[in-house]
């Protein structure tokens, strides 16, 4: 994927793994614009970054999804990459009382969102000469880590649902590309949770590497392996249900 000269929108792109992705896209010269809830980790990630693009949008809200649509089509109508990457994770027992509301966020930012989003821009990009959605997963969409469900839930889905966009935009000028981190070393789940997980300027720099060759399923550490494995068997099984995508 040509790195030079696109318009991409990031999502959750003020911290962690968004704004180590959109940084290094925009050394690369794209023009980059991020979206996220805390208006003062934009204007930190604008002032570290400067060109960088912000805009203020709670995700886990229908209205404000097709705001931002609606605002970064009008606003920036070269727009040709949406980077699905929002995410929250947390952590808890089943078989203990848990906020509904919590539950019903988490599903919203990490499911409903980047369904969403890529459903009411695709119009959009589809009217480009090249356009891309790349959606960031997990590792733990192939192999849960039990303590935090909803979230591995998520990802799983997601992941089911990139499979099915990219076997129906075979062919078009929309490349799908599905980045599959391990644990990375953010605050991702809150401060502390990850300091043993990959390096993240590590993992934000083969991500953009192989971003850039064109591959479009870019799995890293832990997470390429159970990738792998999962693959072994699925391709074929998948092909014979779905059938041969166009070429």
């Amino acid at each position: 994927m040509e790195l030079r000269g696109r318009t991409v929108l990031v999502t959750g792109g003020a911290s962690g793994i968004g704004l180590a992705l959109a940084a290094r896209l925009l050394v690369a010269g794209s023009r980059v614009i991020v979206c996220g809830r805390r208006e003062s980790a934009l204007r930190a990630a604008a002032a570290a970054h400067p060109g960088l693009v912000t805009r203020a949008c709670d995700l886990a809200r229908e209205e404000e999804r097709v705001a931002l649509a609606e605002w970064v089509v009008r606003e920036h109508p070269a727009l040709d990459v949406l980077v699905n990457n929002a995410g929250i994770q947390r952590r808890f027992r089943l078989d203990e009382p848990e906020p509904w509301r919590e539950t019903r966020e988490e599903l919203a930012i990490n499911l409903d969102a980047p369904v969403h989003l890529t459903l009411v821009l695709l119009p959009h990009l589809r009217t480009r000469p090249r356009a891309a959605v790349v959606n960031v997963t997990s590792g733990l969409a192939f192999v849960p880590l039990a303590i935090a469900p909803v979230y591995c839930a998520t990802k799983a889905a997601l992941h089911s649902f990139t499979l099915s966009l990219r076997h129906q935009l075979a062919g078009s000028a929309v490349d799908v590309v599905e980045i599959l981190p391990p644990a990375v070393n953010t605050d991702l789940g809150g401060p502390g949770l990850h300091v043993t997980g990959a390096p993240l300027a590590a993992f934000a720099d083969e991500v953009t590497a192989r971003l850039a060759a064109g591959e479009t399923e870019i799995a890293y550490g832990h997470a390429e392996a159970r990738a792998r494995a999962a693959r072994a068997a699925f391709d074929e099984a998948f092909e014979r249900m779905n059938g041969r995508p166009p070429r």
